[in-house]
């Protein structure tokens, strides 16, 4: 089973989308169909993939947990202990509520000051109001962008985190579409 799991996530992994029956059918050298569904619904029971509503897979837990060792001092060094106490998923540790987060890749420095660069991948999530300070993906005046959201009194507006550019006073409309709740940077 193992084996057919990992076939089917390094398929995702590979192709950035989950695989058809038929591709899962010649991927594993099924002869059938109905034997793709039945393994399908064993992924489905185990919780490594689920079903949209018109019986697309989406994968649930591409990463699993990853040993916890400690902290790491990023001042003066210090004598540190290797013995894995715990564990992380980072998947858990980074997304709070899976069904209102997605993931933006960062194009631009707007926000470097921040230490959010461009490349890097923000986690988003659709949520309530945003407080004063938060780091937001909105639509200004018919714009995407990603800025702190500012409010002072009545007048809120986006300020950048990088000293070249200006704060966006929206014109006519402004919405906030989600909070930035985490940055993924791959060295």
């Amino acid at each position: 089973m193992n084996e057919y799991k990992n076939k089917i996530l390094s398929f995702y992994r590979n192709n950035k989308r989950m695989p058809s029956y038929t591709e899962i059918m010649k991927l594993i050298g099924f002869k059938s169909k109905n034997a793709v569904y039945k393994l399908i619904n064993k992924l489905v029971d185990e919780g490594v993939v689920t079903k949209d509503s018109s019986g697309k897979l989406i994968p649930n837990r591409m990463i699993g947990d990853v040993p916890l060792l400690g902290l790491v001092e990023a001042g003066f060094p210090t004598a540190t202990d290797e013995q894995s106490t715990d564990t992380l998923c980072l998947e858990d540790y980074l997304i709070n509520d899976k069904d209102a987060s997605y993931i933006l890749e960062v194009k631009g420095d707007s926000m470097i000051d921040e230490g959010i660069k461009e490349g890097d991948l923000v986690i988003a999530e659709r949520s309530g109001d945003p407080k004063d300070g938060d780091i937001v993906i909105a639509e200004v005046d018919g714009g995407w962008t990603m800025k702190y959201y500012k409010k002072k009194g009545q007048l809120v507006y986006l300020q950048p985190a990088n000293k070249n550019y200006l704060p966006i006073y929206p014109e006519y409309d402004l919405k906030i579409a989600a909070i930035v709740k985490g940055v993924i940077r791959k060295y």
